[in-house]
């Protein structure tokens, strides 16, 4: 995998519906926005595009560990989406796109959407505890609502799978 490329494969070509973003990070509320994007994916004869944001290495007193910090969370985000993606494949089908970035969460959130022009709908889970929904949520409603491109759907991340798949 590679910066801003894909790692979708031929099977994606016969996916003629809508694109649904989705933020790939460690938090319990991903699930919940990842079974909703797979499901309205297969819903609707559409793929599901994964994305997840490195934060850029702060140490950089010597250029050769800022590099190696760098690598290593690459690898991670790497292996991360790989584990994301085969998820996504075994309920689509269709293996996604993926992209890794470096930068703010939601600066790069908003450069993709406004770069693929094939996403169209963004799918984030909110956070069920007493600090909000998230960050990313707060700002994109707060700051960019009427400014994307594309609607923002927000999934509450304390949904079972079986609550998901009624709705979807």
């Amino acid at each position: 995998m590679s910066d801003d490329t894909s790692t979708a494969t031929s099977e994606e070509s016969p996916r003629t519906g809508r694109t649904f973003l989705c933020v790939v990070d460690e938090s319990e509320e991903m699930g919940a926005a990842l079974r909703f994007a797979c499901r309205r994916a297969s819903n609707s004869n559409g793929r599901v595009a994964l994305l997840y944001v490195m934060q850029p290495a702060e140490f950089q007193h010597w250029a050769a560990i800022g590099e190696r910090m760098r690598e290593e969370a690459r690898e991670e985000a790497e292996e991360l989406l790989q584990v994301v993606a085969s998820v996504v494949e075994k309920r689509t089908g269709y293996v996604p796109a993926c992209y890794i970035r470096e930068g703010k969460v939601r600066e790069e959130v908003v450069k993709l959407i406004d770069e693929e022009k094939d996403v169209s709908l963004l799918i984030l889970g909110a956070a069920t505890g007493t600090d909000g929904p998230g960050p990313l949520v707060t700002y994109l409603v707060e700051k960019m609502a009427g400014k994307l491109r594309i609607p923002v759907t927000i999934v509450p991340g304390n949904l079972t799978d079986e609550q998901v798949d009624a709705i979807t």
